[in-house]
């Protein structure tokens, strides 16, 4: 069996913000469909996998984080990653889900801090964990490269790219309830591996690093702005020029719009964008990435297609 159907999702706490974009293998070319809002989280793995024309698996792809730093899995007695999905919202962990509201209510079962600004600090956080630093609680793909930032913690749920509330909706929408039918890619093997052996793989996406990937410029530019957006269509057709086995004629008029006029058109092109990069993972013009460390396997996961000349 073989990776047929590809989608990659820009999520977001906001339904309406939840755009997803689609490509379809059939004859032994990628055909692409139109980015499309995500819809329904229950039914989606299902409405995706409908839609594949040869045998195969669904690869879909979040840029949500789906792990959890090492630092902290130890200090909770974590055993793993997919164990403790089994756990959270239960017994011991039942506030997990629950961002505290003071500082006082922090624990390594409780960890998501704070629910609203004013009189808070991470500092809070880190004393409340056992936890020495900012540092300790990144995973190691989500530390600063020559070629972008430090991610933001997964815990403090404050600031313009705060990831804690995404991770907590997509976990509790799209994964966990499907846990025992997805394979949960790193943690359960790799593409190939899991393409014989189930239907719906779930991968972490990072489109930050498919920026550098297609050749867009570190700076001077914002996909915020739709200009700016078509300004960057450029390296994303000089890109796709190398890659014949990709079908864009139904992209083709959104990427060449900037991805539309309206507040959505960030979301459309960040969803198309973390497709792309898949799809050269999928079609091994791009190594998985994945670090050849027990910690990674085990609880922090990895971003499909992140690659790092050092891992410490």
């Amino acid at each position: 069996m073989s990776v047929t159907v590809v989608a990659h999702c820009d999520w977001s706490m906001e339904q309406k913000k939840r755009w997803m974009a689609v490509a379809i293998k059939r004859g032994g070319q990628w055909h692409f469909q139109p980015p499309e809002l995500v819809g329904d989280a229950s039914s989606l793995f299902d409405r995706l996998l409908r839609r594949a024309v040869d045998p195969g698996a669904l690869l879909i792809g979040f840029d949500f984080p789906i792990g959890l730093p090492e630092a902290y899995a130890r200090a909770a007695g974590i055993g793993s990653f997919r164990e403790a999905l089994t756990s959270f919202g239960s017994g011991i962990w039942s506030d997990w889900y629950n961002v505290a509201d003071h500082r006082n209510h922090i624990s390594l079962q409780r960890p998501f801090y704070p629910v609203r600004p004013g009189g808070t600090a991470r500092i809070h956080l880190f004393d409340a964990l056992g936890i020495s630093g900012a540092s300790s609680l990144l995973r190691v793909c989500e530390r600063a490269t020559a070629d972008r930032q430090a991610a933001c913690i997964l815990f403090w749920t404050l600031g313009g790219n705060q990831v804690g509330k995404g991770a907590i909706s997509g976990w509790r929408e799209i994964i966990v309830p499907r846990l025992d039918e997805i394979g949960l890619w790193p943690f359960d093997g790799s593409l190939a591996e899991l393409s014989n052996r189930k239907p719906v793989i779930v991968a972490e996406t990072y489109p930050g690093d498919v920026y550098r990937q297609i050749g867009m410029p570190r700076s001077g530019w914002s996909k915020r702005r739709q200009a700016d957006r078509t300004r960057m269509g450029q390296s994303i057709l000089a890109w796709l020029a190398g890659r014949p086995n990709l079908d864009i004629g139904l992209l083709q008029p959104f990427i060449d719009d900037g991805f539309g006029s309206d507040k959505s058109g960030e979301d459309r092109f960040d969803a198309v964008v973390g497709l792309l990069g898949m799809l050269d993972v999928v079609d091994r013009r791009r190594g998985e990435g994945i670090a050849a460390i027990d910690a990674v396997q085990k609880w922090e996961g990895w971003i499909l297609g992140h690659h790092r000349d050092e891992v410490t």
